[in-house]
């Protein structure tokens, strides 16, 4: 496709902001390409905490150049800033300026894009718990971007995926149910019982029931004539909707009055995290997200010099120095400083340095674990809250 750039674009410089390359013309010309030290942090205090992702694509840009990269784990959540205020470096890089500072476009466009795709996964996750959360969202987003919507989706909390190139990229099957075109075409009853008969055996049978009638009567329908029937999937429009959690509500008592206690409700489009809570309430026992997680607001990380030849120097606004990121065992706190050591201001008790290197001198040391990083997001939402 004429509008993605490939990675040897990327890594040629084609997709970098022109200024850096004009840097360089003048770094050049004095000959002048010295040691530094450069973080990468989120200012913004809007967020409750940022899901960090992107590790893949980071490392994938920074490979072969002569450079060492430390950086939270990949699925790290964590505060914009510490407990003292001071913003949380995710990712540093050390090596000489122009061998990796002309990167500074692609780099923070991966960790920040991916990032907000994984941290809008979460939030969702937090709110839905333990019932199932599917990413619906790579109709909305270009088509070439749905590898990294459903990888990062995934890595957030998301527990399927519905395009088969995301599902491949974390070695899943890629879930759904199924569309309106097919009841359009064949009608709702012969639409379930065809796509019943002819989807093989052991995939989710899931029944879309708002295309024609009231939501109620087509449960009602779907679930007498599918054995086994999973779900059904209430995508009713907006226009249509009035209360989405009344009538989630009502399809859960007439299933319930005729014995399909086993068939669940799985609702989806256009819901938002306000929504979750009452839709939970009512009934719903899955969820499809998609617009919400796809197009979420990329994290607004910045990509700053703080140290120059071994000496601190940053430009204001920032905090210069060669710093560490430590947490909390036991309470989860965080704390950025210049030591080698710190113990908690809570209860005094020693804090694990946050850091991998995940570049060492060019060469990649980070070993990517999608389900890995995906478990480690599921466990540190246990540890926060959301407002």
């Amino acid at each position: 496709m004429r509008n993605i750039a490939s990675l040897e674009e990327i890594s040629n410089l084609k997709t970098t902001d022109v200024y850096f390359l004009r840097a360089r013309e003048v770094l050049k010309k004095i000959g002048f390409n010295p040691k530094v030290i450069m973080e990468i942090t989120c200012s913004s205090r809007e967020l409750p905490w940022i899901t960090l992702s992107g590790l893949d694509d980071l490392t994938e840009l920074l490979k072969g150049t002569k450079v060492d990269v430390y950086s939270l784990p990949e699925g790290t959540i964590f505060p914009s800033r510490d407990l003292n205020g001071i913003p949380i470096p995710a990712v540093k890089v050390m090596g000489k300026y122009l061998d990796f500072g002309m990167l500074e476009t692609p780099i923070i466009g991966s960790l920040s894009q991916a990032s907000g795709i994984a941290t809008k996964a979460s939030f969702f996750k937090k709110r839905i718990g333990k019932l199932p959360l599917l990413s619906f969202g790579v109709r909305r987003m270009h088509p070439a971007l749905a590898p990294l919507i459903d990888r990062n989706s995934f890595l957030g909390g998301c527990d399927k995926v519905s395009s088969i190139i995301g599902a491949e990229r974390i070695g899943r099957k890629a879930e759904g149910t199924m569309p309106h075109s097919l009841l359009l075409l064949l009608g709702e009853e012969r639409g379930w019982k065809m796509y019943d008969e002819v989807i093989e055996k052991g995939a989710t049978r899931i029944a879309l029931v708002d295309t024609y009638s009231d939501e109620k009567e087509s449960s009602l329908r779907a679930a007498d004539l599918i054995r086994g029937l999973n779900a059904v999937r209430l995508d009713t429009p907006s226009s249509r909707r009035g209360n989405f959690a009344d009538i989630v509500r009502e399809v859960r008592w007439e299933l319930d009055r005729r014995g399909k206690e086993s068939v669940g409700i799985i609702v989806s489009g256009g819901i938002k995290e306000e929504d979750i809570e009452s839709l939970k309430s009512a009934g719903a026992s899955g969820f499809g997200i998609g617009t919400s997680i796809s197009s979420a607001a990329a994290i607004d990380f910045a990509m700053d010099i703080v140290n120059i030849e071994g000496k601190d120097k940053t430009k204001k606004g920032k905090y210069s120095g060669n710093k560490n990121v430590f947490r909390c065992r036991k309470c989860h706190s965080y704390l950025v400083s210049t030591n080698l050591k710190e113990k908690c201001p809570h209860d005094g008790s020693k804090m694990e340095s946050m850091y991998q290197k995940v570049v060492d001198g060019g060469k990649v040391t980070y070993k990517e674990d999608i389900e890995g990083s995906r478990d480690y997001v599921l466990e540190q939402l246990g540890w926060y809250e959301l407002s």
